[in-house]
């Protein structure tokens, strides 16, 4: 791939042209990286005298959705509302215009033309279709534009879906896409794969194509839809939504639309004859029944009912089918081979269904390849990324013996039970494809148009992406070099050329939950970065940071000698937060996914965070009865004086720390880092960065410059606390929300705890308290809480069935 030498491109301001449901979205999440935007949409009364009425409301609604396209509602105001009848002087300052309308090629180059005279000469120009021409829309732009043009095809919803289609044209300048690129992968935190400018690229190329077959084989099967989502969700290594519920989600008229893109403008796809709107979701769509978005589709939900489509009876019938437990068994087989050999062999029709939709998407993989992408890399990272598949197409076929699934396809095409009997091309079969019996190498992923292996891209950008998933048979991307390994925890430090004096630590248990030998790992961890490392680091090679505490590696001591075999477990644990708040070399964590409990009490108590935007933070020991018991309390009441003393020295310390004591006592947990920051569990001097694979880069290189800066420990040191006149006002307002029904007596019993522990207990206003006075509240709290057979009953509860008990 080329690279370019050339200057960089600061994107300062994006411009989105279209406030629908994909526009106002990718308007959100560059928000949430911090690019400013001005949203653009046609010119209508707001109603206050202006005529940005339809930006204004889909600003609004950005507020309501779920999920969440904003990481806090407050980013909104980072959008500038605009229309194309007043604001297109606005184009004159900004970098990246991003064109999002309805897929309509005539209504997208009128619009062309409409903003061409107004956008700034060096700006990228791009659309956001999903699947029309590029080179046809580019033809709208006046020549000298051209080679800023390209399509940026964004997957739904825009934050959370990783996959962006990036399609040049033959006019694209290669040095502009690799700008383009590096801003979409490191700023927006996106997986981005390079297209072909043909019909749906290649993520709805072969998705759609693996709905239709799934639609085919349905009513061929007779299955009935929830029982094909069982089959095709998590069992398959898929969303958990299947098929039938993801087409609800993604909108049936949307589904629609994509079929007859591809029935319209693939004449001569050998596939062609399945490439129409099937009947039961025309059907659907005559009704209105578009989906979620319309309350009813394939699935409509009555009460707490969910209801699915009777096809034949043309109603809405009780849903609940699941897989036959030979299935669950055959799905459940861990080694590739042997999981597609027992499918393809199986006489039982839901396995048979399953084969059957595995093959079509290998044959029409296998047959298209060439056509939409430069080589099998792309297209499997196109259905991981933008489909939420565990494995693409490829590596399921390479994992599972490429010869003989090839084999199979064959026999099944010969015997007419393929969905066209387009052979499989060439260098399937023969080459260097059938010799190494592998599309992914570590040399890299085969292109059928060099009949050979090429590398992945040379960008810069992705030399920051330490430990970033690799395709099966491409190897492992990182080989940690080990300085200390046991069954807890493992010390290691990065390969050169990246920095090998700072020490890492990962957990090994579940979810990464602190056990008691994690405890004492993370202290070794510490103890051995002070003997010879600039710094340490607390990242693990894959999501959650940590869950919290160890619940069942406690409960045979609690089993045995009660509340006091658990007090020891308890101190030992706010010893090691203390361990790494006081550490002689920085300590960084590295936080990603869940950080919940004791994960949040960890990555408070070090020097710095280094957060992914999606970090779900929370102190949520409420829900099992208990307080946060590993410094949570202790940090919440000290941080909540750094903030006044910060902010406001004169204002009451209550209205700080009220804000962490009702944090604690709802269990409130952050749906991003963003919120985190507005939490307090992350500062504002914490990174947050966008993409998942650059965690690790960023908070290694961090911790480093925090030990260059000559990184010293904080000062032991007294602080404030609200006292018992707080106690007393949060315990009034602890009443009213138990008198509205709000919480339990119980809930209110532990929330009184919580305000306790957290104002410094029964002293006065403002006494000045140290950590060894918090802690010992801390304990008492927890273990008195502990001792409470309501307390217990919420714990054994949720070992049981995994769900918090309200009692």
């Amino acid at each position: 791939m080329q690279t370019s030498q050339s200057a960089p491109l600061f994107i300062r301001r994006v411009a989105v042209c279209g406030a629908g449901v994909m526009g106002a979205q990718i308007a959100a999440h560059c928000v949430n990286a911090g690019v400013p935007v001005v949203l653009f949409d046609l010119a209508k009364d707001d109603g206050q005298g202006g005529k940005n009425g339809i930006v204004q409301r889909a600003i609004a609604q950005l507020k309501k959705l779920n999920p969440a396209p904003l990481g806090v509602d407050a980013l909104a105001d980072l959008i500038t509302p605009a229309n194309y009848d007043e604001d297109l002087a606005l184009l004159a300052d900004c970098d990246v215009v991003i064109e999002a309308i309805a897929e309509r090629l005539d209504w997208k180059r009128d619009l062309y033309h409409k903003l061409a005279p107004a956008l700034n000469p060096h700006a990228i120009v791009a659309s956001n279709t999903s699947g029309l021409s590029i080179t046809s829309l580019s033809e709208a732009l006046p020549e000298t534009l051209r080679h800023r043009f390209c399509g940026v095809h964004f997957f739904n919803p825009p934050r959370y879906m990783p996959l962006v289609e990036l399609i040049p044209t033959a006019a694209t300048e290669p040095a502009l896409l690799d700008h383009l690129e590096t801003f979409l992968v490191s700023q927006l935190g996106k997986g981005v794969v390079r297209a072909k400018d043909t019909p749906n690229f290649i993520g709805n190329r072969i998705g759609v194509f693996g709905i239709l077959s799934v639609f085919h084989h349905t009513q061929a099967f007779g299955l009935p839809y929830e029982l094909v989502d069982d089959l095709t969700g998590t069992r398959l290594g898929r969303a958990k939504s299947g098929t039938y519920r993801t087409a609800d989600v993604v909108g049936l008229d949307t589904l629609a639309h994509v079929i007859d893109t591809m029935k319209n403008q693939l004449p001569d796809d050998p596939f062609r004859a399945h490439f129409g709107v099937p009947p039961v979701l025309a059907a659907l769509i005559e009704k209105g029944a578009l989906g979620q978005k319309a309350k009813a589709g394939f699935f409509k939900k009555e009460g707490k009912q969910i209801l699915r489509l009777d096809p034949q009876a043309g109603q809405y019938v009780p849903s609940g089918e699941k897989a036959d437990d030979e299935v669950k068994d055959i799905l459940k087989e861990r080694d590739p081979a042997k999981r597609l050999q027992a499918l393809h062999d199986s006489t039982h029709p839901q396995a048979q269904f399953v084969w059957a939709v595995l093959r079509d998407t290998f044959h029409y993989s296998a047959v298209h390849l060439g056509d939409i992408a430069d080589s099998a890399r792309e297209l499997d990272q196109a259905m991981k990324w933008g489909f939420g598949h565990s494995f693409g197409p490829f590596e399921i076929w390479q994992a599972a013996g490429w010869r003989q699934v090839a084999e199979w396809i064959n026999e099944d095409i010969a015997a007419g039970k393929a969905l066209s009997d387009a052979p499989l091309p060439a260098w399937v079969t023969s080459g260097p494809v059938w010799d190494k019996q592998a599309v992914h190498t570590p040399e890299g992923s085969y292109s059928p148009a060099a009949n050979a292996y090429v590398p992945r891209s040379a960008l810069p950008v992705y030399q920051r992406q330490i430990g970033a998933p690799r395709l099966v048979g491409e190897g492992p991307s990182l080989v940690p070099h080990v300085v200390h390994e046991d069954d807890a925890v493992l010390c290691w430090t990065l390969p050169a050329p990246h920095p090998q004096d700072v020490l890492l630590v990962s957990f090994k248990t579940k979810m990464h939950t602190l056990s008691p030998d994690v405890v004492r790992g993370v202290v070794h961890a510490v103890d051995l970065a002070e003997q010879g490392y600039k710094a340490l680091v607390v990242a693990q090679l894959d999501d959650p940071f940590s869950a919290g505490a160890d619940l069942k590696a406690m409960l045979p001591a609690f089993m045995s000698g009660g509340v006091k075999a658990v007090e020891p477990i308890q101190k030992e644990m706010q010893d090691m937060v203390m361990r790494l708040r006081y550490a002689q070399v920085p300590v960084v964590a590295a936080v990603a996914g869940l950080a919940l409990g004791g994960g949040c009490e960890l990555s408070v108590h070090c020097a710095r965070r280094v957060a992914h935007l999606e970090s779900y933070i929370g102190l949520v020991e409420v829900g099992i009865g208990l307080v946060p018991g590993a410094g949570g309390i202790t940090f919440s009441a000290r941080r909540a004086a750094e903030i006044q003393a910060q902010s406001a020295p004169d204002a009451p310390l209550l209205a700080y720390v009220k804000d962490f004591v009702l944090a604690v006592a709802t269990a409130r947990v952050s749906k991003s880092a963003l919120e985190a920051r507005q939490i307090g569990f992350l500062r504002d001097s914490d990174p947050i960065v966008m993409n998942r694979h650059e965690l690790l880069y960023v908070a290694v290189r961090e911790a480093a410059n925090l030990a260059e800066q000559g990184w010293r420990p904080p000062l032991a040191a007294r602080f404030p606390v609200a006292g018992r006149d707080a106690i007393a006002t949060l315990k009034a307002q602890l009443v009213n929300m138990r008198v509205g029904g709000y919480i339990s007596d119980y809930d209110f019993h532990i929330a009184e705890q919580v305000a306790t522990a957290i104002c410094g207990g029964d002293v006065d206003p403002g006494s000045l308290v140290d950590e060894a006075w918090m802690l010992r509240l801390e304990r008492k709290a927890f273990l008195g809480l502990l001792a409470n057979p309501k307390t217990q009953e919420r714990i054994a509860g949720l070992l049981q069935t995994g769900k918090p008990v309200r009692n």
